[in-house]
């Protein structure tokens, strides 16, 4: 079978590339392909841990769940973690590198094309097909010079492209015509042809607009995606917003402050679309409302997040909750600032070494050091008929008690984990991913309060959701031809 790859890009951020690359997937597999999805370079705090301990983007663990393979590392072999506004933690290949500034990073840019080249070579030799996702937009100016995200990839490995567009924000047109006016002729010619995402209405009130497209640019339209209502995925890192559900379904309040650096918020995506529970995310100078349970979310700095939450009232918040009866769950940075403290001694979150006091409402100290703990974990809940429990760590600093503790959960190898407060109030784990296993979100709901909630499987919903948006691509894109197209400018550039 003759190997082909297809990069997707877009003309803005979220405007369908991680979805569209999702949905290529599953209807590759199923027509039979092995194909692996790949992301050269991914911005995102939202990260994934494979079965050998490496750390990758989540939107490519998605994907590979999609056509049916385990997540590898190569699949996105450069993720850069913002931990500032002009910096990032730059991980190649699964491996952090350290921290570096815009500037650095775009000198570090020669060595991290090496890496993500040899990373789709592999891919190259193990499947039938790559599918590309692109970063942001192809048409960025100050970001073209070693370009390793976009047309810059696409070049150095002669890959057909196509590029989406969300018709949902409005000026799809001008967003489609702009950013291919703006490359050049040789990417002008890489590119195969235009998907336009997120359309409701009446398709023929569309079709004039389509007609002209195809006329101005020469290029075909070769798909109109319709809005889906109610779609899930994974979000690749912008926080999604929680459904309104209606209140008398209602019966838990889960309360979720949004910190300046949110990491792995994809942890709640089961709580807000369990039908009986309603999520209420708090940013910055909002009002915090009464809760039954208020989680604590990771961070990629931890103390600069717990000094903003400090700033905007949780603190004082939290002691009020807690006296009152309310629940309370910290994951895994959340957790570290549930500790008595804080420190940085190589400071590695901030400019110079520092140390903060936590919360207080774990006896634990946290030190902040070089490497990370990745690892995939199973095991049981230890306060819940031993309910099973799965997920995944990813931090950087090591924590100790500093009294004996009642723990959270049993893990595989024998090793106990997290922090159960002796009054069943406070719960503090590593553990990300906790409520996408069914019994453990079961488990969790009853242990804050919902005791007789609904039994709800976000694995078999995330499984609907795929297959749904699957069909919907495959109705509106001719998938057949375009994986012809794919072989055809393969053997026409060769």
């Amino acid at each position: 079978m003759r190997f082909f790859n297809l990069m997707v890009q877009g003309t803005t951020s979220d405007a369908g590339k991680s979805t569209l690359v999702t949905a290529l997937c599953r209807l590759m597999k199923e027509r039979g392909l092995n194909v692996a999805p790949f992301k050269p370079q991914n911005m995102a705090l939202n990260s994934a841990v494979t079965a050998d301990g490496k750390e990758i983007g989540r939107a490519q663990a998605v994907q590979a769940y999609a056509a049916g393979l385990e997540p590898d590392v190569h699949m996105n072999p450069i993720l850069l973690k913002p931990n500032t506004d002009v910096g990032a933690q730059v991980i190649v290949q699964g491996h952090s590198v350290g921290n570096m500034n815009a500037v650095g990073y775009h000198e570090y840019k020669t060595i991290a094309m090496n890496a993500a080249l040899d990373s789709y070579q592999h891919l190259a030799k193990q499947y039938d097909c790559v599918l590309i996702e692109g970063a942001g937009s192809p048409a960025e100016i100050n970001l073209r010079a070693r370009d390793i995200a976009n047309m810059g990839f696409a070049e150095s490995i002669d890959c057909p492209v196509i590029i989406i567009a969300d018709i949902d924000k409005g000026g799809v047109f001008a967003h489609l015509v702009g950013t291919l006016d703006l490359l050049s002729q040789s990417e002008q010619d890489r590119v195969i042809g235009f998907v336009i995402n997120r359309f409701r209405g009446d398709i023929a009130l569309l079709q004039s607009g389509l007609d002209w497209l195809e006329e101005r640019t020469g290029k075909p339209v070769l798909g109109v995606l319709p809005y889906l209502m109610g779609f899930h995925l994974e979000s690749e890192d912008a926080v999604a917003s929680s459904p309104v559900k209606a209140t008398e379904d209602t019966k838990l309040k889960v309360v979720i402050p949004i910190l300046p650096r949110t990491s792995n918020h994809t942890d709640w995506d089961a709580l807000r679309l369990h039908p009986n529970v309603q999520v209420t995310l708090v940013g910055k100078n909002m009002a915090i409302p009464p809760a039954d349970l208020v989680i604590l979310p990771g961070s990629k700095s931890v103390q600069s997040d717990l000094d903003f939450l400090r700033q905007q009232g949780w603190e004082d918040y939290l002691a009020r909750h807690l006296r009152y009866g309310g629940k309370l769950l910290g994951i895994c940075g959340g957790f570290q600032m549930l500790g008595d403290t804080l420190e940085d001694p190589l400071g590695m979150e901030n400019a110079e070494p520092r140390n903060t006091s936590g919360l207080g409402y774990v006896p634990m100290r946290t030190e902040l050091k070089e490497g990370k703990q990745l690892k995939q974990r199973t095991g049981h809940l230890a306060f819940a008929n031993n309910a099973t429990l799965k997920g995944y760590e990813i931090h950087s600093g090591i924590s100790e008690f500093n009294q004996p503790v009642q723990h959270f959960a049993d893990l595989e190898n024998g090793e106990e984990e997290g922090y159960l407060s002796k009054d069943n109030q406070i719960i503090g784990t590593y553990l990300h991913g906790l409520f996408d296993d069914k019994n453990a979100l079961k488990a969790l709901l009853d242990w804050a309060g919902a005791i007789d909630s609904q039994d709800f499987d976000y694995e078999a919903y995330r499984e609907q959701e795929v297959a749904r948006l699957a069909k919907s691509c495959d109705e509106h894109i001719d998938i057949d031809q375009l994986i012809e197209n794919c072989r055809a400018f393969k053997l026409a550039s060769t």
